[in-house]
């Protein structure tokens, strides 16, 4: 938690809780459990920093923490059932506890949730933009399924799918509070601009840690894209640069001893760990110059702190 927004957050988790309350037991157990399991809150962190950086007032950034955090936290829901997922953060995944069909409810119980909070905004703008990045996110997971099963393993087919499910709702987390501020384009422009590659950034850095690694930093044996037949950046790389032999793993789900294994010694011995670290690095380059429209301001050099992490990280 960051200490610029370390108060906002606090506050943050009590409207959270409130708008997840329900009469209905196991939909508030699942609301609960979300409150509890807490996790980075970094959607939340992105909109209160934009909203300090657009001097938007202090509801607006909160309004767009609790609706962008209650979409994730919805999709989240939907993807773990989607994946036959065992956990979430550490804890049995909701469908397993409470069955499909509670789970499913829940997350639509949480997408009303946004809707009244889209409608207390008073934006439309807000409305359409949150619109648009619910449909990216669907069409980002869609896009991965399809691209498994046809096995279109192709890099521009995999940025759509990153920008999809994780940077078009960091985006939207730092672009709504300037929108409904009414702030100048050219800030809105910027912040939507350091979301999409701050994204990006994110999301290519996991997929390389998934394969990379320390199992034990991780919380979880290291390999588990490849065994959903899903071919993110590393295992890309590898069929760009010729290398065939990745590609029958990936159709086998890395099921027999050793895919994985195999697959990791390949990445390190045509390069590709060093190479897909400098494509992060210069998605987190791009974030941090997209900030230059900004002065200089504690909560612009959490953002920059933000990216820099992203290169930081070590694999």
């Amino acid at each position: 938690m960051l200490p610029i927004v370390a108060e906002r957050l606090t506050t943050f988790e009590s409207r959270l809780r409130a708008e997840l309350r329900s009469d209905v037991a196991f939909i508030e157990a699942i609301g609960d459990d979300l409150v509890r399991a807490g996790g980075k809150r970094l959607r939340p962190t992105l909109a209160f920093l934009a909203a300090d950086l657009v001097d938007a007032d202090p509801e607006v950034g909160m309004s767009v923490a609790l609706a962008v955090e209650l979409l994730h936290a919805a999709s989240l829901l939907h993807d773990d059932l989607i994946d036959d997922a065992e956990t979430r953060r550490g804890a049995v995944a909701a469908f397993r506890r409470y069955g499909n069909v509670v789970s499913v409810m829940s997350g639509d119980f949480m997408l009303a949730r946004v809707l009244g909070l889209l409608a207390a905004s008073g934006s439309s703008d807000f409305t359409r933009l949150m619109s648009q990045t619910a449909a990216l996110i669907c069409e980002g997971e869609v896009l991965q399924f399809q691209a498994a099963t046809l096995e279109a393993y192709d890099m521009d087919v995999y940025r759509r799918v990153i920008e999809g499910k994780t940077a078009a709702l960091l985006a939207t987390a730092l672009e709504a509070p300037a929108l409904i501020a009414g702030a100048p384009d050219g800030l809105r422009t910027a912040l939507r601009r350091f979301g999409l590659a701050y994204g990006r950034a994110f999301q290519m850095q996991d997929d390389l840690l998934d394969l990379l690694g320390d199992p034990d930093r991780l919380g979880k044996p290291v390999g588990g894209d490849l065994r959903e037949g899903k071919a993110t950046l590393p295992v890309l790389a590898l069929l760009e640069a010729g290398v065939e032999e990745p590609r029958a793993i990936l159709r086998r789900h890395a099921r027999e001893d050793g895919d994985v294994g195999r697959v990791i010694e390949l990445v390190r011995q045509h390069g590709i760990d060093g190479r897909a670290a400098a494509v992060v690095k210069a998605q987190a380059e791009a974030a941090i110059a997209a900030l230059d429209v900004f002065a200089p301001s504690p909560s612009r050099d959490a953002l920059i702190g933000l990216a820099q992490r992203e290169i930081d990280r070590s694999l």
